[in-house]
C-alpha cells in the first residue's frame, strides 16, 4: 500500500478507479512556487516538495504526490482564491488555448522520482452570463485556472490534445508506467 499525499478528492477517485491500494497522508506544506523557475519546474518542484515532507516522516514507504497547474502565455493560473479571481482566470482562457500541467513524484526513502505531463486545451469563447453561471456552481473554486474538465465546464473545451487525466489532476498512463517500474501492480501487471 503506497501514499498519497494530496487533498483532492479527484486524485483519490482516479487511483481508486484502477483498484489501487493507497491512504491518504497530506502534506503540511508552503505551496508557493518558487520565482524564477519555468511553470514546468515550479509545478515539479512543489510535488517533490510534497512527496519528500510525507516521505520523510514515513520511511521505507512509497509516497505519491502530484500537483497541477494552468499555464496561458507563460502565467500560472493556480487555484482562485475569490470569485472574482475565478471569474478573471475564466476571461483569461476564453477564446484561447492553454496548458495543463500535472506533476507527479514518486518518493520512498530518498530515492525519487518525477515527471511532468502537459494537455493542450482550447476554450471556445465563453459569454460573461456563463461564466457567472458557472461561478456560482462553486466547482471552480477548488480546481487550478477555475474550472474541472469532469464538470460543467467540460462545455467549454473545443478541442484537447494529450490525456484527458491529466486536466483532472492525475495522468494515469504515465503514472502507471512510473509506479510500474516501483514494482506496483496495476490491473495485474507490474
Amino acid at each position: 500500500m503506497f501514499i498519497l499525499a494530496s487533498q483532492s478528492p479527484r486524485r483519490r477517485e482516479l487511483l481508486a478507479m484502477l483498484g489501487l491500494d493507497f491512504e491518504i497522508i497530506t502534506a503540511d506544506i508552503d505551496e508557493t512556487m518558487a520565482p524564477g523557475l519555468s511553470p514546468e519546474e515550479a509545478v515539479a518542484a512543489v510535488c517533490e516538495k510534497k512527496a519528500r515532507a510525507v516521505g520523510q516522516t514515513h520511511p521505507g514507504r512509497l509516497v505519491v504526490a502530484a500537483d497541477t497547474i494552468v499555464v496561458v502565455e507563460d502565467r500560472i493560473l493556480g487555484k482562485p482564491h475569490s470569485p472574482d479571481e475565478a471569474r478573471a482566470m475564466l476571461h483569461s482562457l476564453s477564446g484561447r488555448s492553454h496548458t495543463v500541467m500535472t506533476g507527479f513524484c514518486l518518493w520512498q526513502d530518498g530515492r525519487c522520482e518525477t515527471h511532468v505531463e502537459q494537455t493542450r486545451l482550447r476554450f471556445r469563447p465563453l459569454s460573461g452570463r456563463e461564466i457567472d453561471a458557472y461561478i456560482a456552481t462553486g466547482s471552480p473554486m477548488d480546481k487550478a485556472g477555475a474550472y474541472g474538465i469532469q464538470d460543467q465546464a467540460a462545455v467549454f473545451v473545443e478541442a484537447l490534445e494529450g490525456d484527458y487525466y491529466n486536466v483532472m489532476g492525475l495522468p494515469l498512463c504515465a503514472l502507471t508506467r512510473c509506479l510500474r517500474r516501483w514494482g506496483v501492480e496495476v490491473l495485474g501487471v507490474t
